[in-house]
């Protein structure tokens, strides 16, 4: 596998670099040299002995190398080399800070191929979504490039010539906390605003994935960025809890499952540190009987099944107007039986491997359980049924027999009271329903903690917009679904979250307003 992410002259080299570790791995080493921690410039070792943690290739369910954590004097000095960037790159105009920020987003193009084949090493998703993932990374500091020399305030005049004006200033140290299904992605989402708007950061990676966030440090290094501007540290709870309570840290953005996100809110509240979380989701996908059927059955399998069903915003409760229920899922069946499964680094695949083996046997006992559940609203004792997927599944070529592969699967015959209807699974495992009325349908679909997505097909124009509006749901789609273009907010409503990431509200997260009154005249004293 980790041959292919060999050197070759077109691709252009930084020394040391990630792909020199991946390069001495293939020839057989498990130990990479080269730390995944980065701050002030370079990448670090800890200065304490600590336990190393294995990181494991996806694919083929080997040790892909060793996650040194970050303690509590490398997440110190961290902090301090992003809290000195900070002084000088809030002080730049907006056209300066732009021009690194375009000149990184150009280093990502170049780049392209050799970050994808890493992501897909190290998350096992297809090389096809992870260059798309790249792409996103790249058109997203591209986007707030462009807003960067944009940032400004608003001028209210008053009686007597005097007037206010407001400031927008950046706010400090700001922490990325990423998660493993789009690693390289959103430590772009995160830094790209949070850098455009004057801030530094310190970026924490799953400890599940940690090897291409470093890359994007380096990245912006390389394109002029001050010492110390972002900066990352690996590790786990601790290391975040450490990040959280930092005296110096001025903000926390999360993404990530609910639990854990109630616990950064509750750690960053000790300091009144805003936050932005974007959380989990069991967002609801309904068709109805006037859909394009052709467009519905596209719109639930990528509502389901892109990168192995692990995105927090899927449609994974499918709710099918009763008229074209049996119609709908002979397709969509059919289709997901075609979907081609194995080496993800191979361009005909669509589904790679789960990114670990405790996800994919909990991903597995979600499917059980469905199959066994018993439910008080069916006449039948009998759980979900289980119309295709669901099962371990083995490739073909010897190297990727202990891989974390699964079989997308579909079910039927679900209620909204099952396990599988009700909670997020985060796998490839599509829950349909039935219906037959709007009004039904909008009380089941909102009957959730959850409001991250929502989708809806019709050729009713009036419909879906009516239906969209009762949506409770931050992000909505009709006619499509898991479109994440970087011009536009995404977040979610009630459990699923606090604030947007993308679009243009979100310099509203990564900045602060300062407002100024200017007297031209006299005090007026009451004494």
């Amino acid at each position: 596998m980790l041959r292919r992410l060999l050197g070759s002259p077109s691709r252009p080299q930084t020394a040391p670099t990630l792909s020199a570790a991946m390069r001495c791995l293939s020839s057989g080493s498990v130990d990479i040299t080269v730390p995944l921690n980065f701050w002030a410039g370079r990448r670090r070792t800890s200065q304490e002995s600590r336990e190393k943690e294995n990181v494991y290739e996806p694919a083929t369910g080997r040790v892909l190398c060793h996650l040194e954590p970050c303690g509590g004097e490398e997440v110190d000095q961290a902090v301090k080399a992003a809290k000195s960037a900070f002084g000088p790159w809030s002080k730049m105009s907006g056209m300066e800070r732009a021009r690194i920020m375009i000149e990184a987003a150009h280093l990502i193009e170049s780049r392209r191929e050799e970050i994808a084949e890493m992501e897909v090493v190290n998350n096992g998703k297809s090389i096809t979504e992870a260059r798309l993932d790249v792409d996103s990374a790249r058109l997203c500091i591209e986007y707030y490039a462009g807003l960067a020399s944009t940032l400004a305030g608003q001028h209210v005049q008053l009686s007597g010539g005097s007037f206010a004006y407001t400031r927008r200033e950046p706010l400090g140290v700001c922490v990325g906390i990423g998660a493993w299904n789009y690693p390289f992605q959103i430590a772009a989402w995160k830094s790209a605003p949070a850098l455009a708007c004057g801030n530094s950061m310190v970026f924490k990676p799953s400890p599940v994935t940690p090897v291409t966030a470093v890359l994007l440090a380096e990245i912006y290094a390389k394109a002029g960025a001050p010492e110390g501007l972002f900066n990352v540290v690996q590790g786990g709870q601790e290391t975040g809890s450490l990040l959280c309570y930092h005296p110096d840290v001025d903000k926390v953005s999360f993404t990530g499952s609910v639990p854990t996100g109630q616990k950064i809110m509750e750690m960053a509240s000790k300091g009144v540190k805003p936050v932005t979380l974007e959380l989990g989701g069991k967002s609801p996908l309904i068709i109805f009987k006037d859909s394009d059927l052709e467009n519905a059955v596209r719109g639930a399998l990528m509502a389901n099944f892109l990168t192995q069903g692990q995105v927090c915003s899927n449609g994974t409760r499918v709710y099918v107007q009763k008229d074209v229920l049996a119609e709908f899922v002979e397709e969509v069946v059919k289709r997901t039986q075609a979907i081609a499964i194995g080496d993800p680094l191979l361009e005909s695949t669509r589904m790679g491997a789960l990114v670990s083996r405790p996800h994919l046997d909990k991903v597995l006992s979600f499917v059980e359980q469905a199959k066994k559940e018993a439910s008080p609203l069916k006449c039948s004792s009998n759980g979900a049924k289980v119309l295709c997927g669901g099962e371990r599944f083995v490739p073909s070529d010897p190297k990727l027999k202990s891989g974390y592969y699964m079989t997308p699967c579909v079910l039927s015959d679900c209620t909204d009271d099952m396990t599988c209807v009700r909670e997020e699974i985060f796998g490839p495992v599509m829950s349909v329903l039935s219906f037959e009325t709007e009004q039904e349908v909008l009380q089941r679909a909102n009957n959730t903690t959850f409001g991250l997505a929502a989708g809806v097909f019709t050729r009713d124009v009036t419909r879906a917009h009516r239906v969209v509006e009762q949506l409770k749901a931050g992000s909505c789609f009709i006619n499509n679904y898991n479109i994440t273009p970087v011009e536009v907010p995404f977040g979610g409503y009630k459990m699923s979250g606090i604030g947007r990431e993308n679009g243009q509200v979100t310099v509203e997260f990564y900045s602060q307003l300062k407002t100024v009154f200017v007297e031209m005249g006299d005090v007026d004293s009451l004494f």
